[in-house]
């Protein structure tokens, strides 16, 4: 069969090294947050994360590491051709280490897609079940709400008692919060209503409650515009180590190639005669 009329992509090596990629990276992500190298979630509840220099380090380092040595296995595994131009073998071994590194990037990422689906999926029957025990007219919304240690702060009281403040007024405090965010500025309506909450719930006066009342908004949106900077910053940084991981694959499936025909020429000579 004529080499040059044959197809040029051997994907029985694309998938395997692109499998192994993927198994290496979660492997990487793994170690990764056991070292504490991730992003780093303060309190449940405050709803910040930060991303530090480790993590990105970190995530360079598992794109490089991941996709060279996928790229690096497909070039050594791919069929190889004898009677093609050497510039047309380096181009298809680059090939081949691109394409590693793309099923390998879209293998990890329906995985985590769908590991993430499936928790997310089980943790509010997890909250409603024990929950229900205790507090059966707790709203199942309220669970998990991002905001909750916000919410904590604005009914707030120098005499706390066990489940003082109503469930659903916290609920409805926490849709004036959203909001609030969604159009970057609370009413004054909503203000002082929210106000008038805190004030019957809490003691204070109502001067004192809309001051509690902005001081927290406050609080919330600087939390807000700081999660936003640190998932944009996460966002350019992982661009940035997927880009070098494209390079890392195709570079290392170029190294296994070579190795491959070395080898490959060092076999076909002829033995010397003894």
């Amino acid at each position: 069969m004529n080499e040059a009329y044959a197809s040029g992509v051997s994907w029985a090596a694309i998938i395997a090294g692109a499998f192994v990629s993927a198994a290496l990276a979660l492997i990487l992500v793994t170690v990764g947050a056991g070292l504490n190298l991730s992003t780093n979630p303060t309190a449940v509840g405050a709803g910040d994360f930060t991303v530090g220099p480790s993590t990105i380090v970190w995530l360079i380092v598992i794109q490089i590491v991941a996709s060279a040595m996928g790229g690096y296995l497909a070039g050594r595994l791919r069929t190889s051709w004898t009677t093609i131009h050497n510039d047309e073998v380096y181009f298809r071994d680059t090939a081949h280490g691109f394409l590693v590194w793309a099923v390998a990037l879209v293998v990890t990422a329906s995985f985590l897609a769908s590991s993430a689906s499936s928790i997310l999926g089980s943790l509010p029957r997890v909250s409603n079940a024990g929950a229900s025990q205790t507090f059966p007219s707790e709203p199942a919304q309220f669970n998990f709400e991002p905001n909750a240690y916000f919410i904590d702060s604005l009914f707030r009281s120098e005499h706390p008692e066990p489940m003082r403040v109503n469930l659903y007024m916290r609920a409805e405090a926490a849709r004036i919060l959203a909001r609030g965010l969604r159009e970057n500025n609370m009413s004054v309506a909503d203000r002082t209503y929210l106000a008038s909450l805190i004030s019957a719930q809490t003691g204070l006066s109502q001067v004192a409650a809309e001051n509690r009342v902005s001081v927290v908004f406050a609080a919330v949106q600087d939390s807000v515009n700081a999660n936003r900077k640190a998932l944009a910053r996460l966002s350019l940084w992982m661009f940035i180590a997927l880009l070098i991981g494209a390079f890392s694959a195709s570079l290392a499936a170029t190294i296994g190639g070579k190795e491959r025909d070395r080898v490959q020429l060092v076999l076909a000579r002829p033995s010397p005669s003894m």
